[in-house]
């Protein structure tokens, strides 16, 4: 079976990279034809305006795949921008794309409030709303099918035009200054790019007819919107793409030093590229139970991210101990830091040693993304030489 799955080059990879990605990855490459590309044009979809970036985290993120196990001899390791097959299949498919799909898609809002820490001043419009909402329906002249259904309709359109009016002047100015977001940053991450990223998504899956996608549950939207797309191109100019199945894998619970998601963005993350001493640092500076203060008090490892790190790392029999003995008091949590922190560089030392030896070799990273781009290419011309036959067009 040929399955597909990518990254945006975001740079070094973490621990929850490989917890919750690459460690599937490479299982995934000993029973199945693999395709693992490095997504350098989505990056442009929130970065267009620091693409300085991306040629070195490419490289940063590259180098951990390899690092970590992922071999360009079982898998084809590919850089989407090398593909230029990619773009025309993009405009392609945003032909015959209903704008709908895309304004539907739940990640886009998403993902556009997130950056702008909007989601909270949404969900505030929402709650201030409803009951007017309510009101206004229980007095429409009109027989309403599903109720429910047409009040969130009602309140996401409400609440999003409130938005908008708060950026175009229409409301007071008080809640942009609290939020530090200006206008120009409100309509700079409302392009065509980034709504039709979802459609480039589509094209990175069927152009090489994958069979299947692994994805978190986060991700199933895309991947349903990718067969969607592949049904409308097949009743329209005939059968050429198959409908790709998710693979749905488990997310990473792997938290960070703040006891909150691993994440770059959370300055929360141990990399492979960090140092003994770094590991250390991080580790040394975890979060722990709130409430045991010293050695003595009696602890809660269920909610402990070290504990956490201990069951994943730690022999079993360190595990019970471990959490006997922070119950009872009798460990206190430097000593637990220091003993999760011996399994952990266990873990870490032969990967770091492997990296450096990766890293101090950039050509033969660029020959290994180099061919790789070659052989998804190949693949790539002959879908698109199928395609123009369908649409008759090109």
């Amino acid at each position: 079976m040929r399955v597909l799955s990518g990254m945006r080059p975001t740079g070094k990879l973490h621990l929850g990279h490989y917890f919750g990605v690459i460690k599937n990855w490479i299982k995934l490459q000993q029973e199945h034809e693999t395709f693992y590309m490095i997504a350098d044009w989505h990056a442009l979809t929130t970065g267009y305006k620091k693409t300085e970036e991306i040629q070195k985290n490419t490289e940063e993120m590259l180098t951990d795949w390899l690092t970590l196990g992922i071999d360009p001899d079982k898998s084809v390791l590919f850089l989407q921008s090398k593909v230029k097959e990619h773009a025309e299949l993009f405009l392609l498919f945003s032909m015959i794309t209903p704008k709908s799909w895309l304004e539907w898609n739940p990640t886009y809002k998403d993902t556009k409030y997130n950056l702008l820490r909007l989601t909270d001043l949404s969900l505030m419009f929402k709650g201030g709303l409803r009951d007017h909402v309510k009101t206004f329906l229980a007095k429409l002249p009109y027989r309403v099918e599903d109720f429910e259904a047409l009040e969130e309709l009602l309140l996401d359109n409400l609440s999003d035009t409130l938005i908008q009016a708060l950026f175009e002047g229409y409301l007071s100015k008080d809640t942009l200054k609290e939020l530090n977001v200006s206008k120009r940053d409100f309509y700079d991450t409302d392009t065509y790019g980034f709504l039709g990223y979802p459609v480039l998504q589509a094209v990175d899956i069927l152009i090489y007819k994958a069979q299947a996608v692994p994805v978190g549950e986060d991700q199933l939207p895309h991947v349903e919107l990718s067969r969607e797309i592949a049904r409308r191109f097949n009743n329209l100019y005939g059968d050429t793409f198959p409908e790709p199945q998710a693979m749905l894998t488990e997310t990473s619970k792997l938290p960070g030093t703040d006891g909150r998601k691993m994440s770059k963005s959370y300055n929360n993350a141990i990399y492979f590229a960090d140092s003994k001493e770094e590991v250390q640092r991080k580790v040394m500076g975890f979060f722990t139970d709130p409430q045991k203060l010293r050695k003595g008090d009696p602890g809660r490892p269920e909610i402990c991210p070290v504990f956490f790190y201990h069951k994943i790392f730690s022999p079993s029999e360190r595990v019970e101990e471990v959490e006997r003995d922070c119950k009872s008091g009798r460990l206190g949590c430097v000593d637990c830091k220091k003993l999760m922190l011996e399994e952990l560089e266990s873990f870490l030392t032969p990967f770091r040693e492997k990296r450096e030896s990766f890293a101090r070799d950039r050509n033969r990273l660029m020959e290994i993304v180099k061919l790789g781009s070659e052989r998804a290419r190949m693949i790539a011309i002959q879908t698109m030489e199928e395609v123009r036959r369908q649409i008759k067009v090109g």
